[in-house]
């Protein structure tokens, strides 16, 4: 029994190699890792008005920033903006 398990070994080899595997579970980076694409606030360019904030900040840690692509909105070191 043993040797016809050994004599099929190879063939199960060969049939086996062919499958298809998923790709293993990567966990994503955080939030301002390098290359997640985090956007630092910027100072507003010259002749851009303070526009002030309508409500209250979403939370603590929050602050009311310039994003040079979108214009005003909340910051968080952590979570990044919201607009």
């Amino acid at each position: 029994m043993m040797r016809a398990l050994l004599a099929a070994l190879p063939l199960t080899t060969v049939l086996l190699t062919g499958c298809v595997a998923p790709a293993p579970y990567v966990a994503p980076a955080p939030y301002g890792a390098p290359g997640v694409g985090y956007v630092a606030p910027v100072a507003p360019p010259p002749g851009v008005a303070v526009v002030a904030p309508i409500g209250v900040a979403p939370g603590m840690g929050w602050g009311w920033a310039y994003h040079p692509r979108f214009g005003w909105g909340w910051h968080h070191p952590g979570m990044g903006w919201r607009h």
